[in-house]
């Protein structure tokens, strides 16, 4: 009788390796850290919580916690990774050192989360100058797409409320800035609100506004070079006058809710006037069309206002809605932008459906839930989560090419950050010498030689 094939080979196991080194690919964020001077600009705005006699660095502590939730962590304690790696990642904080350092932050309150976002600034500031035409500014505009997030809470945890999915938990504000086509996108709002906050209150998209807006390099405030964009819960008459009134500065593009008197007037659109909506490719989409609305629908709203609704065939087996007409599915659009196609202008607004990946890469890092029970506690959890995506962002615009520009969180993990790898010191140099079998050892090593070329900070 022939003895059944092994699925899998046997090995022995032994726990007696020495010089090995797990999460070995992470090198690619220590050296993003290094390269953007994010640990400088950290260590420097969290100076005034080191106390005199303190062994460790609180913005050190802090970066710790943000590298170990890029690599896959969810919980304070998830740093052991990182405790484990004394030579790649340096000495790291003890769990109750990393809890203490929290709740001091947290007591801090604003002035703890204004420091670690001026830092980040900072290293934002730098590293869009390192990418050099591939940053998210390349074509002299910057798009933040604002949405809310649903995290949910499993246990009784502070403002966590029902949420209006039916769950239970908190209901923050975020922000992303969209790298485009050929990139993913970074945070740079993330307002905590509780569960039952509203999805249309339009003093939070105020709030988070400003937060973006204070994330960006400052030429970056003016001339309209940057368009802030959010679907129907911004379409609010407060917040359309708020950006109304920085119109010299900000361009906006904010979904609307079909009303009454919109869809009156949709109806009143005569077929001449509807024009083919197009593709991010310039293909002309079949079953599509966009028109802009004029006249007295744009009454009570601010003055330069541009109101475009699309209509559509719905997908085969789709609902209509109440506010559809004549077996279209309606969607409508607020923007300032003049001059422009309205095909066009309505396609740059589809394209805010990008958001809806940052916010599934968000989930993937940290933000699957609040892992602290005070909501000032999870407001720098926020905060290290946001640096956690940073990173994940900056790695790859400034070190990867290609498709591998375009891998979300959990494929930079498996492929990259994930990679182990042997560590050999010869004379004063440590060597790290990874598998040469690892189908993505080179792009490793070619990240890494891409950045050691960028210069250090100042």
């Amino acid at each position: 009788m022939r003895e059944p094939i092994a699925s899998y080979p046997r090995v022995r196991v032994q726990g007696d390796g020495r010089q090995v080194v797990s999460q070995a690919g992470s090198v690619l964020l220590v050296e993003t850290v290094r390269r953007t001077g994010l640990d400088q600009a950290i260590s420097a705005a969290l100076a005034p919580w080191r106390k005199s006699r303190a062994v460790h660095d609180p913005g050190k502590i802090l970066l710790d916690v943000a590298l170990a939730v890029a690599v896959g962590g969810d919980c304070l304690a998830d740093v052991g990774m990182l405790r484990a790696e004394p030579a790649v990642f340096g000495p790291v904080a003890s769990g109750p050192t990393v809890s203490r350092l929290v709740d001091t932050l947290a007591a801090s309150g604003e002035k703890a989360l204004r420091a670690i976002r001026a830092a980040r600034a900072e290293a934002r500031q730098r590293a869009w100058q390192l990418a050099d035409g591939k940053a998210p500014d390349a074509g002299r505009a910057v798009t933040v797409d604002l949405d809310g997030v649903l995290v949910i809470a499993h246990s009784d945890k502070e403002d966590a409320a029902p949420t209006w999915k039916r769950t239970y938990g908190h209901h923050p504000l975020m922000g992303f800035v969209d790298h485009g086509p050929g990139g993913t996108g970074e945070p740079v709002a993330a307002l905590l609100r509780p569960g039952n906050a509203g999805s249309n209150t339009a003093a939070d998209h105020i709030t988070a506004t400003q937060l973006a807006l204070a994330q960006l390099p400052k030429k970056y405030r003016r001339g309209r070079q940057t368009l802030i964009r959010t679907d129907s819960a911004g379409g609010t008459h407060d917040f359309v006058a708020w950006l109304a009134q920085r119109g010299r500065w900000l361009s906006y593009s904010v979904g609307m809710a079909i009303t009454d008197t919109i869809h009156q007037h949709v109806l009143k659109v005569p077929a001449s006037a509807w024009t083919p909506a197009v593709e991010a490719d310039g293909e002309i989409r079949d079953g599509a069309w966009v028109a802009e609305l004029t006249g007295d629908v744009l009454d009570g709203w601010p003055k330069g206002m541009r109101l475009i609704v699309r209509k559509e065939r719905p997908h085969p087996g789709a609902q209509l809605r109440l506010t559809d007409a004549d077996g279209m599915r309606l969607t409508c659009f607020a923007t300032n932008t003049p001059g422009r196609p309205i095909a066009e202008l309505e396609l740059r607004h589809r394209l805010r459906a990008r958001a809806e990946d940052r916010i599934r890469a968000a989930r993937a890092t940290g933000l699957r839930n609040l892992p602290l029970h005070r909501t000032a506690q999870n407001r720098i959890w926020l905060e290290i989560v946001q640096i956690a995506l940073d990173l994940l962002a900056w790695m790859p615009m400034l070190a990867l090419t290609g498709t591998a520009r375009l891998w979300e969180p959990r494929r930079l993990r498996l492929r990259l950050f994930t990679t182990a790898g042997q560590l050999v010191t010869t004379g004063r140099r440590r060597i790290l010498r990874l598998a040469r079998h690892w189908p993505w050892t080179s792009h490793i090593t070619t990240a890494l030689e891409r950045l050691a070329l960028l210069p250090n900070p100042g």
